[in-house]
């Protein structure tokens, strides 16, 4: 019974002592390692000797954060990809804006190229209005006696078309073709902006030319070979202040139509900003019933008209 007790002593001193190669005094370090000791166990095979745990387990450790520095390098791509196609994306739809407003702002196109006056410009106006019988209105006294007769009527005026209230009372006429030009114009003009436009200047007569001449470098002569067609009252100015870029680029293209059709010579000016338009007889040819009436021969002008030599002539100045 005691030899049993002291066996299963032994027994456990031997389990739980130290080995019997290794000193309690030795240094850790100095300790042979279990896989060396191990292996140099008589009868000991490679497929006996394990690595310890920390050596196991560092290669798994080493490829879990290869695996998560991939991971995060691959989010970091895909954040920069995203945003990326998110400022593109932004970038596209603001292009798209853009245009889609330049679009609407001047239709069709862009805007047409400014019709600028000329010479030859001024020299067809008053070669046609002398064809057409239209004399220089002389003087006030001229000009009233064309009125009564009612070789000229008042502009007509209206919610879409306004005249400039410095224009002088018995200055606020013109001929009946260029009145009706006017009307038809200023009713297109409202209906696509809902506004008005507004006549600057009409009639004139050599007299109020001749003092304009003294203020406006941009005046046209009152006498000469050429001069303003403004004399005639076939004439009106359209004021280009207030016009927006989208109003002007309307005011061009439907000028420039009738201009090529025949029926208007326009000049735009930009020292007075305004649209020179001189409307012919053929915009609204007289309508006569039965059979033709003569018509009532216009009084001669005094001023003499001479044939222009345009090359002697300088370049027009205005209107």
């Amino acid at each position: 019974m005691r030899d049993r007790a002291y066996d299963s002593a032994e027994m456990e001193s031997a389990r739980t002592g130290p080995h019997p190669d290794v000193e309690d005094d030795q240094p850790i370090e100095a300790r042979p390692d279990s896989a060396a000791f191990e292996a140099q166990r008589p009868g000991a095979s490679s497929a006996d000797v394990k690595s310890p745990a920390g050596d196991r387990q560092a290669p798994v450790e080493s490829a879990r954060e290869i695996r998560n520095d991939k991971a995060a390098q691959d989010d970091d791509e895909a954040t920069a990809k995203s945003a990326s196609q998110s400022d593109e994306t932004v970038d596209s739809a603001n292009e798209k804006s853009e245009n889609e407003e330049a679009a609407l702002v001047i239709p069709r196109g862009g805007m047409p190229v400014p019709l600028r006056g000329s010479l030859a410009s001024l020299q067809r106006q008053n070669d046609r209005l002398d064809a057409e019988g239209l004399e220089r209105i002389e003087n006030e006294a001229d000009l009233e006696a064309r009125i009564a007769d009612k070789l000229l009527v008042p502009i007509p005026a209206s919610s879409a078309l306004t005249v400039n209230a410095e224009l002088e009372e018995n200055h606020r006429y013109c001929r009946p073709w260029t009145a009706k030009f006017l009307a038809d114009l200023a009713r297109a003009h409202e209906a696509a902006f809902h506004s008005p436009l507004e006549v600057s200047s009409a009639v004139r007569t050599v007299e109020y030319q001749k003092r304009l001449m003294e203020t406006n470098g941009n005046a046209a002569p009152a006498e000469g070979d050429l001069v303003s067609p403004h004399l005639t009252g076939a004439t009106i100015d359209i004021a280009k202040s207030g016009l927006s870029r989208n109003e002007i680029a309307w005011m061009r293209r439907r000028l420039a139509g009738l201009q090529a059709a025949g029926k208007i010579d326009v000049e735009e000016e930009f020292k007075q900003a305004c649209f020179h338009i001189t409307v012919y007889k053929s915009y609204a040819p007289e309508r006569k019933a039965g059979g033709a009436t003569p018509s009532k021969p216009a009084a001669h002008s005094t001023t003499p008209r001479r044939t222009a030599d345009p090359a002697g002539e300088p370049a027009a100045q205005g209107t």
